[in-house]
């Protein structure tokens, strides 16, 4: 089991970091699934893989749009991919990477940047 509250606040300072920054599609894209995780971290069941799910679009994200993790970010997102190692190895191919509606339920509306 993952420590939620330690999560929500690696989630919280990487959101607040990104935010601070040039504020381009890929980013505010990014920096809207961390407050989507953020806010349903609590009800999963499995948060571990929603943390997974989360890790592999940033960095998947971050690469296509040639977002450069440095310093405080980089540390930030690799203690978020230690804490997703625990969702097992047959998470990451549940999703499509690059789609933002998988942090999204069917009642909720998806931004769109």
């Amino acid at each position: 089991m993952i420590d939620i509250e330690e999560t929500k606040k690696i989630i919280h300072e990487l959101y607040n970091s990104l935010m601070k920054r040039d504020k381009t599609k890929a980013i505010l894209d990014i920096t809207d699934v961390l407050l989507q995780v953020y806010k349903k971290i609590d009800s999963e069941k499995y948060p571990e893989i929603l943390i997974n799910k989360m890790v592999n679009y940033i960095y998947i994200v971050g690469f296509d749009n040639k977002i450069h993790f440095l310093g405080n970010d980089e540390k930030l997102l690799i203690e978020l991919g230690d804490i997703s190692k625990k969702a097992g190895i047959n998470s990451k191919y549940k999703a499509n990477f690059t789609d933002k509606s998988q942090f999204y339920s069917y009642s909720e509306k998806v931004p769109i940047r």
